[in-house]
């Protein structure tokens, strides 16, 4: 796919040294809008519809997003374009994988699931320490190499979750076409998302960002954070700013956003057409916002639900989602009645305190006492 053949609404980034241009704005297919559970395929196909239409064609899935119906998804809706007239994405779940043969089942799968018939971009997903060891036991470079040689991949990449020493070291293993790195104002400095980013620059990796609003989190401001930004440009959203501060880094390839709605998909497709890089005066508002939002004591979870299922049937991220509506000054009184409208096996009270979450939260969030302090505030 070249630029040539490619709407011109959204700005592009040229891929490497190559023809191929990708839009700079990402489809994340991980928070699809759902009813009763389910996603919505009407509402999900008006938003695919549009964002096509609109040059936003990179889109971005893994074997687990909404319980591996985000795949069936992308054979639903996607394949009802041109297959040369989109990108496609998806990720081998590392942590699922049991033995070598695992590889070749799980991406049989993922082929018929999509029905894509090739992936554009495919990453080993969820890279840490133990992950990382998982793939080098199981080969799955090996395996994807041979896909790629096969033409079922065109470029190899990774998902990391981790610490930028593991990152290096990764990095270097092999010759990677593309990573994928959270990294937002709040995680530049606090999860060294900078280090990450000037890591995988200087062994000329080109980086996708993930959670460029962390979940939705940098959006539900506190009042204080958020004038700050409309002081400083009342016509643009407080989501504007964290995609912005994101897409601004020359090596960054794509930024997705994980859209749920139209609102959402209007507002973004707005920030990247054109992109306009933010100034050194905004990247000051920036940080005097950052001095504000971090007096609240926010927990960063980023709603990936990596955490779940619980064994005991707790919605983990609904409760983090409404600790932190307290902790930025949402009244009490209305978060109570949100969270006794819940089903009582999914609060926070019914944790048992089991840590199963723990080993599986890629911010290394301490879920079990957590949840009891949500219990404790929202009883």
């Amino acid at each position: 796919m070249t630029s040539s053949t490619s709407p011109e609404n959204v700005t592009r980034r040229t891929y490497k040294n190559t023809e191929t241009s990708i839009p700079l704005l990402g489809f994340g297919l991980m928070r699809l809008p759902t009813t009763e559970g389910k996603i919505d395929i009407p509402a999900g196909e008006a938003m695919v519809a549009h964002a096509m239409k609109s040059g936003c064609n990179y889109f971005d899935t893994a074997y687990m997003y909404h319980e591996g119906e985000s795949e069936k998804f992308v054979e639903k809706v996607l394949t009802k374009y041109p297959r040369e007239s989109y990108f496609l994405t998806s990720k081998m779940p590392i942590h699922d994988l049991t033995c070598e043969a695992d590889n070749a089942r799980i991406f049989n799968e993922q082929l018929e699931r999509t029905g894509a018939g090739y992936f554009d971009f495919y990453f080993m997903h969820w890279l840490n320490g133990p992950h990382w060891e998982m793939a080098k036991k199981f080969k799955t470079w090996e395996f994807l190499t041979q896909m790629k040689a096969e033409g079922k991949i065109k470029h190899i990449g990774f998902s990391f979750h981790g610490e930028p020493e593991k990152l290096r070291e990764i990095a270097e293993a092999h010759p990677w076409e593309l990573a994928q790195i959270q990294l937002n104002y709040l995680d530049w400095d606090l999860c060294r998302a900078r280090e990450q980013y000037e890591i995988l620059t200087a062994l000329h990796i080109p980086v996708a960002i993930m959670e460029p609003l962390r979940g939705g989190a940098l959006v539900q401001l506190n009042e204080p954070s958020k004038k700050i930004f409309t002081d400083a440009n009342p016509k643009a959203s407080i989501a504007s700013w964290g995609l912005r501060f994101a897409a601004s880094l020359p090596n960054v390839q794509v930024v997705l956003s994980g859209m749920s709605n139209a609102e959402q998909i209007n507002d973004n497709l707005k920030t990247f057409s054109p992109f306009v890089p933010l100034t050194d005066a905004e990247q000051d508002t920036i940080q005097k916002v950052l001095v504000e939002y971090r007096k609240t004591a926010a927990i960063p979870c980023t709603a990936c639900r990596y955490c779940c299922p619980c064994p005991v049937g707790v919605d983990i991220p609904r409760n983090i989602a409404l600790f932190n509506r307290h902790k930025i000054g949402d009244h009490v009184f209305a978060l109570k009645l949100v969270y006794e409208a819940m089903d009582e096996k999914t609060r926070a009270s019914a944790c048992v305190g089991c840590g199963a979450c723990l080993a599986k939260c890629p911010q290394k969030i301490a879920i079990p006492g957590l949840m009891k302090e949500t219990a404790e505030v929202l009883k």
